[in-house]
């Protein structure tokens, strides 16, 4: 039997703004099938993407994050590290492990980049859920 669950998973590091995602997610699948678990950061993601995969229980895990310009290090670092993280989890289980981790080129905390990017983030979730049922609906005719 296939599963009808999905897991989500959220950085809760900008979190006003990376919420939004399951904002959009949820508009395209509905809150009782989905299971979310927050994280403190991107960097996590990718190894609870592989353990919540690994179950059995989810037709696909999503995972959202915002990696923005910390000035400690070089945010591409995570931003790749994370997105290489994640499709391994997938790949390494053969559940779709999909990414709604953003990492923008200009970020300033104004409330204008704050708006933009919860806007972004919103479509970004429902871009997610969408490739989440299609891929569900895709792989169940091959079974078939």
């Amino acid at each position: 039997m296939t599963p009808t669950r999905y897991a989500f998973i959220k950085a809760s590091w900008h979190a006003d703004i990376v919420d939004r995602a399951l904002d959009g997610f949820y508009q395209l699948v509905p809150p009782e099938q989905v299971d979310v678990f927050d994280v403190p950061g991107a960097f996590e993601m990718p190894l609870l993407s592989r353990d919540l995969a690994a179950t059995g229980r989810y037709a696909a895990v999503v995972a959202a994050a915002f990696v923005v310009d910390g000035g400690i290090y070089r945010h591409e670092f995570v931003a790749q590290a994370v997105v290489d993280g994640l499709m391994r989890a997938g790949m390494d289980t053969g559940v779709p492990v999909l990414s709604v981790s953003l990492t923008p080129h200009q970020y300033q905390e104004t409330d204008h980049h704050k708006q933009i990017y919860r806007a972004h983030f919103v479509e970004k979730g429902r871009e997610a859920a969408k490739a989440a049922l299609t891929i569900g609906k895709t792989r169940a005719a091959l079974a078939a």
